[in-house]
């Protein structure tokens, strides 16, 4: 069966790319293929899980490609190269542009830990998003999956999941709650669903 072949973009631990990787493995993720692995920061722990998986790994830093320009352009160069047709963002901690998201219309999605439209955007990235969920006294939060655009967690939403916040939580604690409740569930099954609809559109 000819799968939609997924570039997950990575920068740190690689917890959700190992929850795609591991539906893959389960048949959960069985409309599309993991082909690569792209990392912004050296080293990052994700790449070696990836490896572990015979997945080709690639690093771009932005520092040495001149800055985000140069960068977006080494990535949508590799992507193209290898025909990639979903972008995966797990924990990609950085802001991808209007004029990069604009080539991959609907083939770009993100996960964010929280019930988007609530703490998200600019600034609100890994324990931030925690901390200001705690801050703020919600009883619910969460994760959502959508489709990015050219506004931070603003592009439409493809699935959200519900974690209920518990007394005495703190964003350390709540932080994992959230991956392994909602995180690690519904960006597989995003992963699914779009790569299953990409593959149909071309049937």
């Amino acid at each position: 069966m000819l799968k939609a072949r997924i570039a997950v973009l990575v920068s740190g631990g690689g917890t959700n790319l190992q929850a795609l990787m591991d539906a893959e493995t389960s048949g959960k993720l069985a409309s599309g293929q993991i082909v690569l692995v792209v990392s912004n920061v050296p080293g990052a722990y994700a790449l070696e899980r990836a490896k572990s998986r015979g997945i080709e790994t690639l690093t771009l830093s932005r520092k040495a490609l001149g800055g985000q320009e140069g960068f977006e352009r080494a990535l949508h160069e590799a992507l193209t190269e290898r025909g990639i047709d979903l972008i995966v963002l797990a924990g990609f901690l950085s802001i991808l542009s209007a004029g990069f998201t604009s080539k991959w219309p609907d083939r770009i999605i993100n996960i964010h830990p929280a019930l988007i439209p609530s703490f998200c955007g600019k600034g609100f990235y890994g324990l931030h998003v925690h901390e200001a969920a705690l801050a703020y006294g919600v009883k619910v939060t969460g994760a959502t999956v959508h489709f990015v655009n050219e506004v931070p967690d603003g592009g439409r939403i493809i699935a959200q999941k519900a974690v209920c916040v518990r007394d005495g939580d703190t964003p350390e604690i709540l932080q994992r709650r959230v991956m392994e409740e909602a995180e690690w569930v519904i960006l597989p099954e995003a992963a699914e669903k779009v790569s299953k609809e990409i593959m149909e559109g071309r049937a």
